[in-house]
């Protein structure tokens, strides 16, 4: 097992830039676990250590394409599912005191909202989830698709 951590500082013009470069790890590598804090320093900024494995890929074998939705037209349908995935996520992670893009981004939201997957499994087609959020995160995610 290896680690690595980020320093994602809060300023408006660095704090996409260094999601960006957290989104791309985790999706490039087996996460096992993170840990978050907030530090509060100068200048505050939260820090996430990030226990992973490498993934590994075979040459000959091409990686299966996961499912990722652009910017498409939503129907009313999928609208009130990404509303209420986006609710859910800020519950989450208020309740695990974790940014919210910590928990989902909006583009793996969007992806699920139009993908609409019926079993946790399914949720392994959505580029972005990995082992690690499907076993946290999506029996709660295939419940709320069922209400909605």
């Amino acid at each position: 097992m290896k680690t690595k951590i980020f320093k994602i500082r809060l300023s408006e013009d660095e704090i996409y830039e260094d999601q960006a470069a957290l989104d791309l790890f985790m999706q490039q590598h087996n996460i096992i676990k993170y840990e978050t804090a907030f530090v509060k320093a100068e200048e505050s900024y939260w820090s996430v250590i990030i226990h992973y494995e490498e993934l590994k890929i075979h040459v000959n074998e091409p990686a299966a394409e996961k499912y990722s939705a652009e910017q498409e037209k939503l129907t009313e349908d999928e609208i009130k599912i990404l509303d209420s995935l986006k609710l859910w996520r800020t519950e989450k992670a208020k309740e695990k005191r974790l940014p919210v893009y910590l928990i989902a981004t909006n583009k793996e939201l969007l992806s699920i909202a139009k993908y609409k997957p019926i079993k946790k499994e399914e949720l392994v087609d959505i580029k972005g989830f990995g082992k690690y959020k499907i076993e946290n995160y999506g029996a709660e995610i295939i419940e709320l698709l069922e209400m909605v």
